[in-house]
């Protein structure tokens, strides 16, 4: 039974790891090491419920929903505060206006409170419903529209129309 647990487990993990770590980056504003550790967090407390989620219907949204409350765990604690001294390593392959696109939206929803990035990275990056955002963010389904509107607002301030001449490269 455990053999058959661990292996289920290794074999969600694998397949899930690649889409937790992208929204983790996004969550935490292009910060890798944090990602890291959320997805690692993320995925240590799927282990410890793994038994239990054959109740759950969807495991992988499941798990979107643990690592936006890890991430949101993170930001109330007074650590979160504290910011890694360096730049990002540039990546083998990328075109300069892919990177200045990137680094410009990991700027504007660097600017966003954390539940304003989480329901932009879960209604927007996720796809997710509002009713789904809500559930994830025990908030009510007002509150996840309200926020959206609020954020992207925020974020089209911050873009103004720099947004459309990045994407059309």
């Amino acid at each position: 039974m455990r053999q058959s647990k661990e292996g289920a487990f290794r074999e969600f993990a694998e397949a899930r790891m690649g889409h937790l770590f992208r929204s983790a980056c996004l969550l935490t504003s292009g910060d890798t090491h944090l990602a890291e550790d959320l997805v690692q967090e993320t995925l240590g407390r799927m282990y410890a419920v793994w038994g239990r989620t054959s109740r759950v219907g969807n495991p992988a949204a499941y798990a979107q929903t643990v690592l936006v409350r890890c991430y949101l765990g993170h930001q109330r604690r007074r650590s979160a505060g504290e910011r890694p001294s360096g730049e990002l390593p540039e990546r083998a392959g990328e075109s300069a206006e892919d990177a200045s696109l990137r680094m410009t939206l990991l700027d504007a929803l660097r600017g966003l409170p954390p539940k304003d990035r989480a329901v932009i990275v879960l209604r927007y990056w996720e796809d997710r419903s509002v009713t789904e955002t809500a559930d994830a963010l025990h908030v009510s389904s007002a509150a996840v529209r309200t926020r959206s509107t609020r954020a992207l607002a925020r974020l089209r301030e911050h873009l103004g129309g720099s947004i459309g001449e990045l994407a059309a490269h």
